[in-house]
This record gives C-alpha cells, structure tokens and sequence, in this order.
C-alpha cells in the first residue's frame, strides 16, 4: 500500500506530471467512496500512471499473472513493484482465464475499491477504439457498482529540432448506472448491450474513430499476415451496413 502511494507521490508522479502535464476532466464523476469501474480506452503502455494521477483515491488493475511469477531477484523485484502499484494478478493462460479475471474483478469491487480496466482486452493497434469485450458487464451486472467510462487522449505538439512534446488528458464521463438490469448476469445479449452502451460512452469522449472488431484479433492477423491494422481490418470487419446496425448507441440494445 505505501509503496502505491511512493509511486503515486515521489518516484513516477512527479516526474511525469513535469514531463507531460496531465490534465483531467470531470474527476468529480467518481465516486469518493465505494466501488466502482472505471472503464478506459488503452492507447500507450503508461494510461495506468496517468489515469490514477488525477485521483485521490487508489486505483487497482488487473494484470498479467506472469508479472508475479518470476524467480530470483529479477522476479522479486517485478513481484513487489506491480504489487506495490496496485496490480491485482491474473491467469491468462487456462481457457477459464477470461472467467478467472472476471471473478477476481468482482473480488475486487466487493471489497470497496475502484476497478480499472481495459475493455478492449489490448492495446490500441493504431489508435481507433475497438469492440469491447463482455466481461466489465458482467462484473458490473453481479456487484451493481456504477462503471465510470474514461477517455485516455494524447496530443504531440511540435518542437524545434523534429522533437514532439506529448500531452496527456484524462476524461472521465458520468457514471453508468446498469441497476435496470439487475439479475440478468449470465444473458449474453443484455451483457453484449451494456459493454456497447460502454464503448459509446467512451468514443464520446475520446473522439476515437469505433471499429466493430476485436483489436486482440486484429494484432493476430497483423502478426500471421504482416498486413497493416487497415487490411486486417478489411477482412474481419463485417459489411458496411451491418457494422452501421452494429456500432455501440447511446442506448443499450
């Protein structure tokens, strides 16, 4: 725990705050107390020090659970620090992993604390806001906790030299309330429906172009085939109109 806020406090925030400058937008819509999901577009390997940033209030995710296997000092070491940064492990690797990193999600809110994740499932590929994935509905279905979607947004400025200057702001949007349908964990389309109704929230704020794909399908293709995350696209994406009918709304269903 007080590693988290050494982190937080002297060795990553400071630093980074004097680098990048990070702003943030509507941190009144989280909640001061209780359990919630902050749920996040994944555009750079650093959103999870630059969303907690800009809260009082710890924020804990989920990782890789090879992050806290290793051996020897090396393995210590890595073990301690996402400890220490409020990473929660996970396995990945068993085919009940998507619904062991679920469970361990809701372990998670049903102890208080702000859960946040990527519904994506992967980084960004090249910058679009791809189809999310079932499981922060799910999580939000069986512990009723709001989920707070956030927009991760960097913009380069140029510099002299060809050197570019990367500023960070952070949007949180107004919580998501999904208590309408309470008891309905489990039903693939109403789960499908509000992980969309998510996804909308988070292009809102964001500006993201939405693509109807998996952006974890998308980095496999691009690594099977060496074909740019366009041609990828090209061959996953469905038929324009029916990727019109299937594009996340404002509405759930």
């Amino acid at each position: 725990m007080l590693f988290y806020w050494f982190l937080k406090f002297v060795a990553i925030g400071p630093p980074a705050r004097v680098v990048f400058r990070p702003t943030a937008e509507g941190v009144e819509n989280v909640p001061a107390t209780g359990a919630a999901i902050l749920a996040s577009n994944h555009l750079s390997a650093a959103d999870w020090v630059f969303m907690p940033m800009q809260l009082k209030r710890r924020v804990t995710f989920l990782a890789k659970a090879e992050y806290f296997t290793g051996t020897g000092v090396k393995g210590f070491l890595q073990r301690a620090f996402f400890t220490g940064a409020g990473q929660v492990p996970i396995d990945r690797s068993s085919a009940t992993a998507a619904e062991g990193a679920i469970r361990t999600g809701i372990d998670t809110l049903r102890e208080g604390k702000l859960l946040g994740i990527y519904p994506e499932g992967t980084r960004s590929p090249d910058g679009r806001l791809y189809r999310g994935k079932i499981g922060v509905a799910r999580m939000a279905l069986e512990t009723g906790v709001p989920v707070v979607p956030v927009a991760m947004v960097y913009s380069s400025r140029k510099l002299p030299f060809g050197k570019k200057l990367t500023r960070v702001r952070v949007r949180f949007g107004q919580p998501l309330d999904f208590s309408r349908y309470e008891g309905l964990a489990g039903d693939r389309f109403v789960e499908r429906s509000i992980t969309d109704e998510i996804m909308y929230e988070i292009m809102t704020l964001s500006g993201q172009e939405y693509v109807d794909v998996y952006g974890a399908t998308v980095k496999k293709s691009m690594d099977a085939t060496g074909a740019s995350a366009n041609e990828a696209i090209a061959t996953l994406q469905p038929p324009a109109a029916e990727a019109a009918d299937r594009a996340p709304t404002s509405l759930a269903g």
